[in-house]
């Protein structure tokens, strides 16, 4: 049975365009990252460079890069957080049928953003029993201490979590500790049709 449902954000609850980072810095003459790069952002989404260090690693690698650039273009990945999916889980927590906790890979230049953009985030936020931001805990998805580290903080049975998350290589990961795991597919699939899509679990 299941007792506690952890959920990633991105394209889970908010709408996410992926390529659109890429797309934008190709805008300023930028067709692709250096290896470095790829590393500079895995540590800043775990909290391990400031927001100052990642952009001034951006800058020194294209000199062409503003500050005001590389944060317009980091940030265009994320669009709208539809309203009824808040909705959905206000509803759920105040049901109080199942701890509710939500885990993201995410960094404080989105979260601002989301902070400024989507007016009803600290309600959403408290809708949740647990809300763990990768940068925040030092951790992040697909790593097996990430999950390990909410099993252990809630003294959780990993075959009574459901664990929700739009990249297969983090429900594959949470699958290995026995986490009981939805791979949403956000083009055809909305997390308000949790229990319908998941009801062999319910």
């Amino acid at each position: 049975m299941i007792k506690t449902i952890i959920f990633d954000f991105g394209d889970v609850f908010i709408n996410l365009d992926k390529p659109a980072t890429l797309r934008e810095l190709n805008k300023l003459n930028i067709k692709e990252l250096p290896e470095n790069l790829f590393q500079i952002n895995k540590e800043y989404e775990m909290g391990l460079i400031s927001s100052e260090t990642f952009i001034s690693s951006y800058i020194n690698n294209f000199s062409s890069l503003t500050h005001e650039g590389i944060t317009t273009a980091w940030n265009s990945i994320l669009m709208d957080f539809p309203k009824y999916r808040y909705q959905f889980i206000k509803k759920l927590s105040e049901e109080k049928n199942y701890q509710l906790i939500l885990l993201s890979n995410t960094n404080e230049i989105h979260i601002d953003w989301i902070k400024d953009k989507v007016p009803f985030f600290e309600e959403f936020k408290s809708c949740f029993d647990a809300f763990y931001l990768s940068h925040e805990i030092n951790l992040r998805k697909p790593n097996s201490d990430i999950f390990e580290f909410v099993l252990n903080k809630h003294q959780l049975n990993a075959e009574e979590c459901l664990f929700i998350d739009d990249v297969s290589e983090n429900t594959k990961a949470a699958k290995q500790l026995g986490i009981h795991v939805w791979n949403l597919e956000p083009t055809r699939e909305d997390v308000i049709d949790l229990f319908t899509t998941n009801k062999s679990l319910f």
